[in-house]
């Protein structure tokens, strides 16, 4: 290797340095002053950490800041099946709510535009939680999808994270480490959509879809109702098409499925085309998350 060569190999390290630093703290300071007209007020403490104006309810973050910060309660447990956490819709009506994920990053960006298309072909209504990472790479797509009504747009995270006071990990990725960082990961894509929508997200599914319980309690602080799952529809995309669609031929009445629209290579559209049909034939209808209350 020359001495030029090492130059440059080191001076685009530096410069990658640098850009990556400028832009999380850019990120950083985007959610810590969450523009938008949604959460930029400082808000005096209610008893509920709420006030409202016009339609919309409004989290005091000082006041959630200061309640969970303050608490010495230690965490235990922690997984996809916490206390708080929704996992199916509370009605014994043969209904299924499909829900897809999108959850961004390098490997994570993609979208599946054979599976939207057949959703909207069948005028099969879905639940899309989105990252905010997808949107900034697929945001004419994003706005397409936030203005059809066979779609309800949900948050699934700011930076794909699982939630967590201490830590913990899931699938190799570290969780957030306390209570501004829950806040952070929840709020940044929160106001990203409302930003971009007009409209506030109700309902939350971390990157990973781990919790532990304080995380979600601080969520329902937030306004949100975390969701996550009774059926395993994909397991992040790495089924094949036999195996999503067998997945979903074990609904219940009730049941919320969890998948991915953001593998257009995966097998989750051939699995979800298959499955529908025969999901008809058994007496399934299929609804988004807000037409029913949840359970856990």
């Amino acid at each position: 290797m020359t001495l030029i060569t090492i130059i440059t190999l080191l001076t685009l390290t530096v410069s990658y340095a640098l850009l990556f630093d400028r832009e999380t703290k850019n990120s950083l300071y985007h959610i810590d002053h969450l523009q938008g007209n949604l959460y930029n007020e400082r808000l005096l403490p209610t008893t509920e950490h709420f006030t409202n104006r016009g339609s919309v309810a409004i989290p005091d973050l000082d006041a959630i800041k200061d309640k969970w910060s303050g608490n010495s309660i230690e965490p235990k447990y922690w997984g996809e099946r916490v206390p708080g956490v929704m996992n199916r819709m509370d009605t014994d009506e043969r209904v299924i709510a499909l829900t897809f994920d999108a959850c961004g990053g390098v490997y994570g960006s993609g979208y599946d535009e054979k599976l939207i298309n057949f959703l909207r072909k069948e005028e099969i209504p879905a639940t899309l939680f989105i990252n905010a990472r997808w949107i900034k790479e697929n945001k004419e797509v994003f706005l397409e999808l936030s203005n059809d009504s066979l779609f309800q747009i949900e948050n699934h995270g700011t930076e794909h994270l699982p939630l967590s006071l201490k830590g913990g990990t899931a699938w190799g990725i570290m969780g957030t480490t306390g209570v501004e960082e829950v806040i952070r990961e929840v709020m940044g894509n929160q106001e990203l959509i409302y930003s971009l929508t007009g409209n506030v997200p109700n309902y939350y599914r971390s990157g990973t879809a781990y919790y532990d319980e304080i995380a979600v309690e601080i969520v329902g602080d937030l306004g949100l109702t975390v969701v996550n799952y009774d059926i395993l529809g994909d397991a992040g995309a790495t089924y094949n098409s036999t195996q999503v669609r067998n997945a979903l031929l074990n609904a219940n009445p009730g049941s919320i499925a969890l998948l991915h629209m953001n593998q257009p290579a995966s097998g989750t559209a051939v699995g979800v085309m298959e499955a529908i049909p025969l999901l008809r034939e058994q007496g399934f209808t299929f609804v988004t998350l807000s037409e029913f209350d949840l359970t856990e």
